[in-house]
């Protein structure tokens, strides 16, 4: 198997590994799979099987959200105040995103 090396930024390695943490994936893996996407002719996404399970989570969520919100608006608070924090840590909140 051939070995690439070469040099990131530190910005784009930082994004990288957020992406990869958030992906569950060692860097290497991660890096191998977007670099296979960009070469698939048919242009799909690389990790479109979880797509479905996080498009399901998402409106699962929201139904929840909603709810808790109707009873409690400070129960809701704290936990999208939780949420954004893992988020954040996982890497998968934009710049303008922070808290």
């Amino acid at each position: 198997m051939p070995k690439l090396n070469f040099r990131l930024d530190e910005a784009l390695h930082t994004a990288l590994m957020r992406r990869a943490r958030g992906a569950n994936l060692p860097l290497s893996v991660f890096i191998r799979q977007v670099l296979e996407q960009a070469v698939d002719e048919r242009k799909r996404y690389v990790f479109s099987s979880q797509d479905e399970i996080l498009a399901t989570a998402i409106q699962i969520l929201s139904i929840l959200a909603t709810s808790v919100g109707q009873q409690s608006p400070k129960a809701l608070e704290q936990g999208m105040t939780q949420a954004r924090s893992i988020l954040l840590e996982r890497g998968l909140l934009g710049e303008g995103d922070h808290p």
